[in-house]
């Protein structure tokens, strides 16, 4: 997931798109962090503010100050549990009633130390995702589940281990991070994010001449919870014929959830250029078009002669754009000879800014009437919750709801971020479903987060995790 930080600019837009076509940028933005480059945590910041008279929210608890960073929250099913889950291996009990939590389980019983997945099945089985290093110049996954036993402890085994495979030693290698249960039981569905921005190669300093993705990347897998010692092989066309791929053409699908009615969703994060971040229906065996088709549009580096400094979406303050891996390609790989698929419409009124590729302004996509998918360049989404209960409001009734991490600017695009867009909010997702396609409105309901990184609901609460500042939990309670 592209996770972007930035401080102040030291140059207009147009300036340092001028710099940036002779690759000659030196501009005093921040860098482009990803999970595998190690994330900054922020400063702290002023509470979160709801923008509705019906909507509360007040502080939990904080969740920093032991050593490791807060990534994921998880509910277990059986019991209401609430748990949250740091990087470095720890999984804490919350006690919501008296706003404490405590360690339940570390790397020591578990066996993983650099974990980005976290997921509770229906009979509260725990699912845990973790990233290493292997021999330096490659990644290997590790899915490990903990089942529950009689006397209260939990049986910690190997669910399933990639093959190590290529990294590219840039940002962009997302690695294993979203994970989620099916409800239904039998199933879990894992995020296997790219390894470039935008499908360029990425040789790792000339270890992997002409490499692109691999196997293993840019890809949903679909993995039996019953599996031991699962061994995934680096080979597309073997995870397909064994029933292990559920979906391709990902850039990286941070997050998943359900929705009352069984579909599953999941959020994109997008790439340096300035195209949409998406929302998308997963559904087994389609291809959602990365890197051919990244959020609505077509990226150009895939047509002969493409010129980066034509591109009026290219952003100037993005890592990728700023190393230049947005150049004329003639070896770009052709699209694949299957349907790709689409994301979800936005039709706003909120997180829908676009750039105009004529005129690189940016302009509201719901006030021009203009077709977008899904929200506005750089949100990083995330923290994609549902009311499956049906327990709120109707206004509210089995929608869902989506965080959103990196910080924008609310009335500028100078910035390697959401553009007049303040983001690091909360928003409520009216889906409608017309035949074999959605539509969402997006609307925003609290604002003012700190890097919020995971969501959970219980009821017609809606728990909200900060990565940034000193790691609160936040609790926004709608009504109901």
């Amino acid at each position: 997931m592209n996770i972007i930080t930035p401080d102040a600019p030291v140059a207009t837009r147009a300036e340092a798109a001028s710099r940036c076509r002779c690759w000659t940028i030196r501009i005093a933005a921040s860098a482009l962090l990803m999970w595998s480059a190690g994330l900054g945590v922020g400063s702290a910041s002023a509470d979160p503010q709801s923008l509705r008279r019906d909507i509360t929210v007040r502080k939990v608890l904080d969740t920093g100050g032991t050593g490791s960073t807060s990534m994921r929250l998880a509910r277990d099913p059986t019991d209401g549990a609430l748990y949250y889950l740091q990087r470095g291996g720890g999984i804490f009990l919350i006690n919501l009633a008296k706003g404490s939590s405590s360690r339940v389980y570390s790397a020591a019983n578990h066996g993983q130390s650099n974990l980005q997945g976290f997921a509770i099945g229906p009979d509260g089985t725990f699912y845990l995702v973790n990233n290493l290093d292997a021999a330096g110049t490659k990644t290997q996954a590790t899915i490990v589940k903990g089942v529950k036993q009689p006397n209260g402890t939990r049986l910690w085994t190997v669910l399933a281990r990639s093959a190590p495979y290529p990294r590219s030693a840039t940002a962009y290698d997302h690695r294993f991070n979203g994970i989620v249960a099916d409800p239904a039981g039998g199933v879990i569905y894992v995020n296997s994010g790219s390894r470039t921005d935008h499908g360029e190669i990425q040789t790792a300093g000339g270890l992997y001449p002409g490499k692109r993705e691999v196997g293993l990347t840019a890809c949903i897998l679909q993995l039996p919870t019953s599996a031991t010692n699962l061994f995934l092989r680096n080979n597309r066309e073997w995870l397909r014929s064994h029933g292990y791929l559920f979906a391709e053409g990902i850039r990286n699908t941070f997050d998943f959830a359900f929705a009352p009615n069984g579909d599953l969703f999941g959020t994109e994060n997008g790439p340096g250029r300035d195209d949409p971040e998406e929302l998308n229906w997963l559904q087994p065996g389609l291809h959602y078009g990365f890197p051919w088709r990244i959020g609505g549009n077509d990226n150009p580096q895939q047509y002969p002669g493409y010129l980066p400094a034509n591109d009026k979406l290219l952003n100037p303050f993005s890592d990728a754009v700023k190393k230049g891996y947005y150049q004329n390609d003639p070896t770009y790989p052709p699209r694949p000879a299957v349907p790709l698929v689409e994301p979800i419409r936005n039709l706003g009124p909120d997180a829908d800014k676009y750039r105009d590729p004529a005129d690189g302004t940016v302009k509201d996509a719901s006030a021009q009437g203009v077709a977008f998918s899904s929200f506005t360049a750089h949100r990083s989404p995330l923290g994609l919750v549902f009311d499956r209960a049906g327990v709120l409001a109707p206004a509210y009734r089995g929608d869902g709801f989506m965080l959103s991490w990196t910080k924008g600017l609310a009335n500028s695009d100078q910035i390697a971020g959401p553009f007049f867009d303040a983001s690091q909010d909360l928003l409520h997702l009216d889906l409608t479903k017309t035949g074999t396609t959605y539509t969402a409105r997006a609307e925003k309901i609290v604002v003012g987060f700190n890097k919020p990184i995971d969501a959970e609901i219980i009821g017609n609460t809606i728990y909200v995790l900060d990565y940034g500042g000193v790691q609160s939990l936040w609790a926004v309670t709608l009504p109901n």
